[in-house]
C-alpha cells in the first residue's frame, strides 16, 4: 500500500491551481449518456472517482478520447447496456448518477448499492422517490437498485431532507419527460448548478438551480455540448486550511470566490487573513489561531466535506472550539487519529469539543475516508516532525498531484512504496 510521508513544520508559501470540481464531474460524466451523442468535457480533475466514471462509460459502449490532460470527448451514441458494471459502481459513491441519466435516456437502469466514504447512513429513499414521481417503478434485489418507467411524465416533487445526489438524479431523470417537473427543498450547492448548466448545453430547460426551487421543462431530444466544469471548492478550502495551520502566504487560484464565503468567513474569524481576487484568493495568518464554533449545514452553510478540515486547524486554537456535524452521523471518526497527534477532542455524537492545544506532535496515522486523509495532511503539514499516512487512495479519489501541489508550496511530502512511472493515470 503506498503512504505519504511528511515533514511537518514548514509555512506553505507559493501559488496553488485549483483542479475541476470533483462533486460536478462525478454528475457531469454520467449525465452524457442523455446527450446520446458527442460531449467534450473540459477542467476534469485526474482523480481516482474521475477514472471510474469514465471506465464505466467505456465498458457500457462508450467512445471516450482524451483531447488534453483534463479534457476529454465522449460519445455516447453507442451506449447499449442499462446495467452498470457491479465492480465499478462499488469504487464510489456517485455511480448511483448513471441510474437518473439511463432512466431518463432509455426509460431504465440498474446500478449495484454503490461505494466510496463510510460516512454513515446515506439512503437513496429520496432518489427512488424521485424517480417514482415521476412514473417509474424501482426495485431492490441481491444489492442491485432497478428502475424502469416509460413514458416518464413530470412532477412536484418534495423532497423530506436536501440532498445533493436526490437533486441531481431527479434532474438527470426527467430532463426529458413529458410536461413540466418541479423540485422543492432541493441541493443549492455549486455543483447542482454546474450540473444544471450542463443539461442546458445539452438542449435541457432546468431553471432556478441554485435556489429552493427547480423547475424542468421536458425536452423530446437532448445533443451533445461542450462545457468546462467549475474550479473545486473544497480543494481550495484545504489549501485556504493549509495555509493558516502552517502560518504560511498561499495565493490561491483558479476559484470563484463567492463559492469560498462560508469557507473564508470562518477562516477569518478563526484569525486568518483573506484577500480576495477575481479569480483567487490569498491566505496569510498574521496571528494566533482563535477557537470558533462551527455547524455544517446545506449550501450556503458550511460545508460537511471541510468539517475534518477545520477541525484540525482548530485543534491549535487558543480556547475552546465547538464543532457540529449536521449531515453525516460517522463525520468523526478520523479524531482518534488526531489523538495519536496530541490533539484534545471529545466527541458525543455529532458534536466535538475541541480544546485547543500548543502543538501537535508526529505519528503514523490512516485516513479513514476522502476529506479524512485530508485533514491528515494537514495536521501532519503543521506536527513539527515526520508523520507517515496510509491508506492514501481514499485521498485520491478527490485530490489531483497533491504531493506536487504541496511540494510547490515548500511542504515536505513524498508518496512511497512504488516508483511514481507506475503510478496509475486517471485517464
Amino acid at each position: 500500500m503506498d503512504k505519504f510521508i511528511i515533514g511537518g513544520g514548514r509555512p506553505l508559501t507559493g501559488e496553488v491551481t485549483i483542479s475541476g470540481a470533483k462533486n460536478a464531474a462525478v454528475a457531469i460524466l454520467p449525465a452524457t449518456i442523455l446527450a446520446g451523442g458527442k460531449c467534450v468535457i473540459e477542467n476534469l480533475p485526474d482523480i481516482s472517482d474521475v477514472a471510474a466514471s469514465v471506465r464505466i462509460l467505456h465498458e457500457m459502449g462508450a467512445a471516450v478520447r482524451m483531447l488534453d490532460r483534463t479534457t476529454l470527448e465522449i460519445d455516447t451514441t453507442r451506449v447499449d447496456t442499462t446495467v452498470v458494471p457491479d465492480h465499478l459502481c462499488r469504487q464510489m459513491r456517485a455511480s448511483y448518477y448513471f441510474l437518473g441519466s439511463l432512466l431518463g435516456r432509455f426509460g431504465e437502469g440498474t446500478v449495484s448499492m454503490p461505494g466510496g466514504c463510510d460516512l454513515g447512513p446515506r439512503p437513496i429513499d429520496q432518489h427512488l422517490k424521485a424517480f417514482t414521481s415521476l412514473g417509474a417503478t424501482d426495485s431492490v434485489e441481491y444489492g442491485m437498485v432497478s428502475v424502469k418507467g416509460e413514458p416518464l411524465v413530470g412532477a412536484h416533487i418534495f423532497f423530506d431532507t436536501v440532498s445533493v445526489g436526490a437533486t441531481v438524479n431527479a434532474m438527470l431523470a426527467s430532463v426529458m419527460a413529458e410536461g413540466m417537473t418541479v423540485l422543492e427543498n432541493v441541493a443549492k450547492e455549486p455543483h447542482i448548478v454546474d450540473v444544471a448548466n450542463f443539461l442546458n448545453t445539452m438542449g435541457a430547460d432546468v431553471r432556478g438551480a441554485g435556489t429552493d426551487v427547480i423547475k424542468i421543462r421536458g425536452v423530446e431530444k437532448m445533443h451533445g455540448g461542450d462545457y468546462s466544469i467549475i474550479p473545486d471548492q473544497i480543494e481550495a478550502g484545504t489549501y485556504m486550511v493549509a495555509a493558516a495551520i502552517t502560518g504560511g502566504n498561499v495565493l490561491v487560484k483558479n476559484i470563484i470566490p463567492k463559492h469560498l464565503e462560508p469557507i473564508s468567513a470562518k477562516l477569518e474569524r478563526a484569525g486568518a487573513f483573506i484577500e480576495e481576487y477575481d479569480e483567487a484568493v490569498r491566505v496569510s495568518r498574521p496571528g494566533p489561531i482563535m477557537s470558533v464554533n462551527v455547524k455544517t449545514m446545506p449550501h450556503p452553510g458550511f460545508p460537511t466535506d471541510m468539517q475534518p478540515l477545520i477541525t484540525v486547524l482548530l485543534c491549535l486554537a487558543e480556547g475552546t472550539s465547538i464543532v457540529t456535524e449536521g449531515i453525516f452521523e460517522n463525520r468523526f471518526r478520523y479524531v482518534e487519529e488526531l489523538h495519536r497527534m496530541g490533539a484534545n477532542i471529545q466527541v458525543d455524537g455529532r458534536v466535538a469539543v475541541v480544546e485547543g492545544v500548543g502543538g501537535l506532535q508526529p505519528a503514523p496515522m490512516r485516513a479513514s475516508d476522502l476529506r479524512a486523509g485530508a485533514a491528515l495532511v494537514v495536521a501532519a503539514l503543521a506536527a513539527d516532525g515526520t508523520s507517515e499516512i496510509d491508506e492514501i487512495e481514499h485521498i485520491e479519489r478527490g485530490y489531483e498531484c497533491m504531493v506536487e501541489k504541496l511540494v510547490a508550496l515548500g511542504a515536505d511530502i513524498r508518496r512511497v512504496s512504488r516508483p511514481a512511472e507506475t503510478r496509475a493515470k486517471a485517464f
